[in-house]
């Protein structure tokens, strides 16, 4: 008998065993590092002439993993392959379809503290930040596996006198998920396992610098009796893969997390249809944003200051449901800014490998280059009120920055830097604070701390992000508890980890018959 879904719980740190069994794990990953992975296409592993590297941001010159590069050719035999996976996977039973998805789940339950060590290397995750990234890849297992469930039972209709009804959802077809770097594990399985538990089959392209943690999962599905060629894992880049993948007549939709930018692109090319090609592609899209926190002269202030840091320097502020600006009222604004900047200062940041710190490197070169200029363009808009030296050493370290005094209309406040960079903006008082929060063209998290019911009754109506939250964080939106998804340039607000998101991979079939 199937259990009701209950999320994931966390580990506790402050147990010494706990701590213990991470520091085993970190050693034993560290000896499986290094090795050359191939594409795997229809079960078949293939290595390519053309390579690229996981390189470890903490400490560049580490090889991670040395990756096969698929071409445009071999994205046209992916996709070819997963479509003919299609033709017996959608006719296995859901039980059997939903029973891979558990099994998967327990495979990397009893893995834990492994991937834990793994984020920690390829994504300089944090052992916290990693634990909770974790159990969100278990959730999204456990929770669509029993939504299918609940999709393949018999349907509500309304009687009719002298006919049978009932709707039926059938899965689409071949499709790709297009997972991003700064949640590896959990958006990457939620990417996957999501249509293929509807019956689909995937080509997946993980993203190319957390490769390895996607190549340890596909091995978790394969032992977990997935089929070949139901998931196909598929290394390469953007501008010949991935173009390839999105534009192909056989792809029956796409599933993305990433930039505005490259979602953007993936809608625009989606929406041609090809030669051959006999649907609208489905086109699921998260693409990031520029979340705010309102603190107004109700507030518990130190609370409020907690959450900020907390949600603004997780992870390195890379999350799209990072608080990116900290919008607080003229009256409590200098208290505000003063705790956040002390609170901020105490974070440590180092090597989440080697120890236990609150803040590892950011993910590359690329990622240092652009917060190194965001905090240069700050300087010129606001006041620096902390941090803004970079590291000079090997990895990719920025500490926690903070800038105040920023007009609502300036870059810092209106551009995603996806970085450790916190805009601070002060607002004459409640109303304009929540017009500030509304004024750019993103739409995802949002948070307010106020004991005014009133106020924030009218955020719950004019708040127009996807999810908002209320004296709390604004991150670690917990699946089937928080379904998660934006409005506006942050996306198709797919919900992801909610009893609709299935929807996206399937399509009703109503059947009448009339006796």
């Amino acid at each position: 008998m199937i259990q009701e879904y209950r999320p994931e719980p966390f580990s506790d740190f402050a147990d010494p065993q706990v701590r213990a069994a991470l520091r085993a794990a970190v050693e034993t990953v560290r000896g499986k590092l290094g090795r050359s992975y191939p594409l795997v296409i229809g079960g078949e592993r293939i290595m390519t002439e053309q390579t690229f590297d996981s390189l470890n941001p903490a400490r560049p010159s580490e090889l991670l993993g040395r990756f096969a590069q698929a071409d445009a050719a071999l994205a046209d035999r992916a996709i070819n392959t997963a479509a003919e996976a299609f033709r017996t996977w959608r006719s296995v039973p859901t039980e059997a379809r939903a029973r891979c998805l558990f099994k998967a789940a327990a495979i990397l339950r009893r893995r834990k503290h492994e991937f834990i060590a793994l984020m920690a290397f390829e994504a300089g995750k944090t052992w916290p930040e990693a634990d909770g990234e974790v159990a969100e890849a278990i959730d999204f297992c456990e929770f669509y596996g029993r939504e299918m469930l609940r999709y393949a039972a018999p349907q509500p209709v309304t009687p009719f006198p002298g006919e049978h009804n009932e709707l039926v959802y059938i899965p689409l077809g071949a499709g790709v998920s297009i997972p991003p770097w700064n949640f590896p594990l959990a958006i990457m399985v939620g990417l996957t396992v999501a249509p293929v538990v509807a019956g689909n089959t995937v080509v997946l392209k993980p993203a190319s610098v957390t490769p390895t943690i996607a190549a340890w999962f596909f091995d978790i599905l394969e032992e977990a009796g997935l089929p070949p060629g139901v998931v196909n894992f598929v290394p390469g880049p953007g501008a010949s893969v991935g173009d390839t993948l999105v534009d192909h007549p056989r792809t029956r939709f796409i599933n993305f997390t990433g930039s505005k930018e490259v979602g953007l692109r993936i809608g625009e090319r989606a929406a041609v249809r090809q030669p051959g090609q006999l649907w609208i592609k489905r086109v699921a899209l998260e693409m990031g944003g520029k979340d705010a926190l309102i603190v107004d002269e109700t507030a518990d202030l130190d609370a409020a200051a907690r959450d900020a840091v907390t949600s603004a320097f997780g992870f390195q502020g890379q999350k799209c449901s990072a608080c990116s600006r900290l919008i607080v009222v003229d009256q409590v604004y200098d208290a505000v800014l003063g705790k956040v900047v002390e609170l901020a200062r105490q974070l440590t940041v180092g090597d989440p490998a080697e120890g236990e710190v609150n803040m590892g490197p950011v993910i590359d070169a690329k990622s240092y280059a652009k917060i190194k200029e965001y905090i240069e363009i700050g300087k010129g808009e606001g006041r620096l009120v902390l941090g803004g030296e970079v590291n000079g050493g090997e990895g990719y370290f920025i500490p926690p920055t903070v800038i105040a005094d920023l007009p609502e209309q300036a870059r810092l406040a209106q551009e995603e830097v996806f970085g450790p960079l916190l805009a601070v903006i002060r607002a004459r008082d409640w109303q304009h604070a929540l017009d500030i929060a509304n004024n750019t063209e993103y739409g995802l998290t949002g948070g307010v701390h106020s004991r005014s019911r009133e106020r924030l009754e009218q955020a719950r109506h004019e708040f127009h992000v996807g999810n908002l939250y209320f004296n709390r964080k604004i991150t670690g939106a917990i699946v089937g508890v928080q379904p998660f998804g934006g409005f506006n340039m942050s996306g198709t607000d797919s919900k992801a980890g909610g009893r609709d998101y299935l929807l996206l991979f399937l399509q009703g079939k109503s059947i009448s018959e009339r006796f």
